[in-house]
C-alpha cells in the first residue's frame, strides 16, 4: 500500500487517522506541526501528505504552495474540519479536499485515487 505523512496538530486525529490507515495496509507518519515540513517530506519520502488547514504554527494552504514548489508531483489531500477553505484559491493545488469524519471512506478513497494517479 502507500506511505503516508499525516500533518495535524490534534493528537486524537493523528493516533486515529493512522490507526485506520495501518489497519488498511498503509504505512503512516504522523508530525504536528508544518515546522521543518518540506525536510520531513525530504527524508520520508511519502506518497501522499494529509495536510490539515489550520495548524497551530502554520496556515495548511500556504503550506500546501511550499510543498507545490519543491514537490511538485507529490499527492496533497487537504484534510480540514472546515468544508468553506474547499472554495479557496490555494486549495486549488490540492490533489483531494476532505473534510474530517469518523468515517474514512473518503479519505481511503483519495488516497487510493492518488496512488494510482502517480503510479500510472
Amino acid at each position: 500500500m502507500a506511505r503516508i505523512l499525516l500533518v495535524d496538530d490534534e493528537e486524537h486525529i493523528r493516533r486515529f487517522y493512522s490507526e485506520e490507515l495501518a489497519d488498511a495496509g498503509h504505512r503512516v507518519w504522523t508530525i504536528a506541526t508544518g515546522h521543518d515540513l518540506l525536510q520531513t517530506i525530504d527524508s520520508l519520502k511519502p506518497e501522499v501528505v494529509i495536510l490539515d488547514i489550520k495548524l497551530v504554527d502554520y496556515n495548511g494552504l500556504e503550506l500546501l504552495q511550499e510543498v507545490r514548489n519543491s514537490h511538485h508531483d507529490l499527492p496533497v489531500i487537504l484534510c480540514t474540519a472546515y468544508d468553506t477553505y474547499k472554495y479557496d484559491q490555494k486549495s486549488i493545488a490540492a490533489n483531494y479536499y476532505v473534510v474530517k469524519s469518523f468515517d474514512l471512506t473518503e479519505l481511503k478513497l483519495a488516497i487510493h485515487r492518488s496512488i494510482e494517479a502517480n503510479s500510472g
